[in-house]
Parts: structure tokens; C-alpha cells; sequence
């Protein structure tokens, strides 16, 4: 028991006090500009019992900080707008860019703890929020993200003995709430299930530290000084990586462009041998247009019913849409939109990320853009550029695009247990189809600005591509956010598929609601 064995009753002299903050306060101001050259981001959590300090400690903290480089939130109960969103959405638009700091005063952690205490969420549903909880500060700190969390510590006694304090004074009574007090009388329970969220929490990559909170000078001192090593090795593992780095480029030579071949090599002979999901469509599937007509204002009819039945339900959807360039992502999009209500979808269209979006983890704007209750989002490409695009083109590493398959299906699993419909299409078409079209688009004045240089570059990867799609399609297809491929040599059946498999998908949701 991580609790149990604190010693609140620990002291600092003010003469010793003094003495060590004169060093640490200046450690922390040097800490944070290099942390921002070196574009670190930092999170530095505020827990604990309340009336622990968490306040006063923050306030502490950011005298030896440049205010203009760091960010304080204050987390209170969910706001009408926030409770419509995933649990983790109104923290994934809470993070830092590289090179700040963010600071909590309470976090994603009232979930397990305030919500909890006071019965606002299902016990069946814990483990799904400690499980949140883990994935989003293990995608935080793999990307970079030194995540300090402290816990503020106090007893029973000392704690209604600051209550009480609080309450004899008209100025302070109101930071007392009947909760707050009731956490005190039920003192025992509460710290029952801060010591669950301690030890279901408490990770390698994002430890707990206890403050033993009683005496205000000891507590300063230790939170200074528990950041500072936190920093202090975060910027020492940063050099070592960019001095790896570097003795890797400088290297270079003949040993290391050999064991690349072998490694490509081995790669290439694995991926034979891989399930070719792509390969199983059957392309010659295809509509006339007079049963295009018929089926498409038959399935738009009822597109248009069912999305005002999901608003009504508060039915959150999102779908992706990937596939080859030229694959008719765009007209899918179209007909699967045109009478449903405007006010109701938005279309996102994602292009390369740009100096902002970089600045952040790269699924920070994709949470920015999930739907509301009730609301559908739908992304023209998606999230899954880490394993795609960015793989083949060498804007991550190996080990970034690897771990995004993780990364991805735990931020759909997030989605579903919010409530969320995840369908995902990929837009199938061969070699020759995406040939035909592009220099359809071409010869067409009209449609020239579809077509681009980059896409013909794109083309010439056209086998690495179909490796990563397939290897992608296997490990996050999964039964809560499934991948569809849609056959689209033909782009009437495959716009009747997308509009098929939505309407399907909403119509099963309903019934079991």
C-alpha cells in the first residue's frame, strides 16, 4: 500500500528552506528554457486530497518560471459540451506543444476519484477509464512528454482541521463544498480508491511521486526538487538520442547501408508471406447506371431519416475514408453527405500537418475534430497516414509507425466506448483504374486540379504502398472500429457500398438501443 507507508509527519526548518530554494528556484527557470530549446514538452500533474495545497504548491512553482512558457488549468467537473465528447477529448485539447509546460490543478484523474466517490459513473466502466487513462500517458511520454504527477498527501485530521480554518471566515467558507466534507466523514473510503488509481497508475513511463503535504516548506522542496530530476534527465536522454543520432549519420559507410539492404531484405521476404487483404476484392463488382439511380435516392431517402434519428438518440459517428489516390474517396463522401442536414456532419480533409499540428503528438488534431453526441465527423484520410504515408516517406521512424497501431486502436476503442459508431473505408481500385484516371482528370480543364506531381510520385511506390495498406487493414481492423473495403473500379458500386454499409451499421446501433 503506496499510501500506508508515508510519513506525514516530516519537517523543513525555514533557516533549511530557504537555503535550498535559492538553488532549486534558479535549477527550475534554467530547467524550462532548456526544455524549450530543446522542444520538450512538459505535463506536471496536481492530485490529492483536497485541501492538500495543490493550489498554494502551484502557485510556488511558477514564481521561478517564465510565465510565458507554461499554461495552468484548473479541472473541474465536465461542462455540458465536454460531457458530449469522449472521455479523454477535452485532455487530448489540453496538452502542450513541444517546448511548454502545462500544469494541473486536478486531472483525467477525477474520473476515477471525485466522479467516482460521488457514484456519477458506472463501477462496470473503471477499468475502461484506468485503460484511457494508461494508453493516452504512454502515447504522451513514447512521443516525448516528460509527465510529472505528484500527489498531495495529508491525514484526516489535518485535513478537517484546514476545513475548519477555511469555514470561520466568510472570504474562504465557499472553497468548502458539502463534498468536500463528506470526503473527510468517509476519509477511509475515499483514500481506498486513491490507493486503487495509485497502483493501477503508477507506470515506468509515468510514475506517481507522494508529497508528504502537512508541512507547506517540506512539500515545496520536494516537489522542486522531484521535477528538476525529472527535467534534468529528460534533456540528458534527449542529448543522448541526438548524439546517437548524429553518430549514425556521420557513420554512414558501407556496414551501415549493408545491414539496411538485409533489414529491407528481411522485411520484404516477411510481407510474402503476409495475408493480402487487398488482393481478396473483387473488382469487376459494378452497377448500371439506371440501378445506381434507383438504389442511390433510395439509400440517400433513408440516410436522411436515420440521421435525424441518431441526433435525436445522441448517436456519435465517425467515419475515415482511405484508399489510392483517385480511389473516389471524394464522391463517396458526396453522396453519403447530400441530404443529410449540414448542420449536423462535418467533413474534415486532411493534408500534410502543418507548423502547429507538428509542434503537437500527431493525434492531437484528429481528437480536436471528434464529433459531439449526436454528430457525425467524417475525415477524408485519416489518422492512419502514421502507418502509410509517413512510414514510406521516412517522416517518422520505425519505431513511431510501429507502436501507432496501438496507439490507433486504443484511441478507437476510446471513441467506442464513448458511444461512438468507428467505420473505416478503404477505397479500393487497381493499378490501371487509377492510370485511367488520372489522365482522365488531365485532359479535363475542369478536374486538373486533382491531379498533382506528388501523385504520380506516389504511384511509382504503388507495391510499398499496398505492403503498409495490407499490414494495415490486418492489425486495426478490429470489431469496434472495422475496415471496409470498398471494391471501386466501378464508382457507382462502390458509392452504393459506402451508403449500404453506413445505413446497415446505424439501423443495427438502433435496435439495440
Amino acid at each position: 500500500m503506496m499510501l500506508e507507508k508515508v510519513d506525514l509527519t516530516v519537517k523543513l526548518e525555514k533557516t533549511e528552506y530557504k537555503e535550498k530554494m535559492a538553488a532549486l528556484e534558479v535549477q527550475m527557470g534554467e530547467l524550462q528554457r532548456q526544455c524549450k530549446t530543446m522542444e520538450i514538452p512538459v505535463m506536471i500533474v496536481f492530485e490529492g486530497f483536497d485541501a492538500a495545497g495543490k493550489g498554494v504548491q502551484i502557485g510556488e512553482l511558477i514564481q521561478s518560471l517564465d510565465p510565458r512558457g507554461f499554461r495552468v488549468y484548473t479541472i473541474q467537473q465536465e461542462t455540458p459540451e465536454e460531457s458530449m465528447h469522449p472521455f479523454m477529448w477535452r485532455f487530448w485539447r489540453k496538452i502542450p506543444a513541444k517546448g511548454r509546460m502545462a500544469v494541473y490543478d486536478g486531472s483525467w484523474y477525477r474520473k476515477v476519484l471525485s466522479d467516482r466517490f460521488e457514484e456519477k459513473i458506472k463501477e462496470a466502466k473503471l477499468m475502461d477509464y484506468y485503460r484511457s487513462i494508461c494508453s493516452f500517458e504512454k502515447q504522451l511520454t513514447d512521443d516525448g512528454m516528460v509527465m510529472v504527477k505528484l500527489f498531495l498527501d495529508i491525514s484526516k485530521k489535518e485535513q478537517k482541521k484546514r476545513f475548519d480554518k477555511l469555514l470561520e471566515s466568510k472570504e474562504t467558507a465557499w472553497r468548502v463544498t458539502k463534498e468536500d466534507l463528506e470526503k473527510n466523514k468517509r476519509y477511509d473510503e475515499y483514500q481506498d480508491m486513491m490507493e486503487e488509481m495509485l497502483q493501477k497508475t503508477d507506470t515506468e513511463y509515468a510514475p506517481w511521486t507522494i508529497i508528504e503535504a502537512t508541512d507547506k516548506w517540506y512539500a515545496t522542496a520536494k516537489i522542486y526538487t522531484v521535477i528538476i530530476k525529472m527535467l534534468t534527465e529528460s534533456i540528458e536522454k534527449k542529448n543522448r538520442m541526438l548524439a546517437q543520432e548524429q553518430a549514425e549519420t556521420e557513420s554512414g559507410g558501407e556496414k551501415n547501408r549493408k545491414l539496411g539492404q538485409a533489414s529491407k531484405k528481411a522485411e520484404k521476404d516477411a510481407n510474402k508471406f503476409q495475408e493480402s487483404v487487398l488482393a481478396k476484392a473483387d473488382l469487376t463488382l459494378s452497377y448500371t447506371k439506371e440501378e445506381y439511380k434507383n438504389r442511390l435516392k433510395k439509400l440517400q431517402d433513408k440516410m436522411e431519416l436515420l440521421h435525424s434519428e441518431i441526433y435525436r438518440q445522441r448517436i456519435p459517428i465517425v467515419i475515415g475514408f482511405e484508399g489510392w489516390d483517385a480511389g473516389g474517396k471524394g464522391g463517396a463522401i458526396k453522396r453519403l453527405t447530400q441530404k443529410m442536414d449540414p448542420r449536423g456532419y462535418v467533413v474534415n480533409p486532411t493534408a500534410s500537418p502543418n507548423a502547429v499540428e507538428k509542434s503537437y503528438h500527431y493525434l492531437w488534431r484528429f481528437w480536436r475534430a471528434m464529433p459531439k453526441d449526436g454528430h457525425i465527423a467524417i475525415f477524408d484520410r485519416t489518422w492512419y497516414g502514421r502507418v502509410m504515408v509517413e512510414r514510406i516517406e521516412g517522416f517518422c521512424n520505425k519505431e513511431e509507425w510501429q507502436r501507432a497501431y496501438k496507439e490507433i486502436n486504443d484511441m478507437e476503442k476510446d471513441l467506442a466506448d464513448a458511444g461512438n459508431i468507428v467505420l473505416k473505408f478503404w477505397m479500393q481500385i487497381d493499378k490501371e483504374e487509377q492510370e485511367r484516371r488520372f489522365k482522365a482528370r488531365q485532359e479535363n480543364p475542369e478536374k486538373q486540379w486533382k491531379i498533382t506531381d506528388e501523385d504520380w510520385r506516389n504511384r511509382e511506390k504503388w507495391d510499398q504502398y499496398e505492403e503498409a495498406v495490407n499490414e494495415m487493414l490486418i492489425r486495426t481492423s478490429t470489431e469496434y472500429a472495422p475496415w471496409i473495403v470498398v471494391e471501386g473500379n466501378d464508382k457507382y458500386y462502390a458509392r452504393i457500398k459506402v451508403l449500404e454499409t453506413v445505413i446497415k451499421t446505424i439501423e443495427k446501433r438502433l435496435q439495440k438501443k
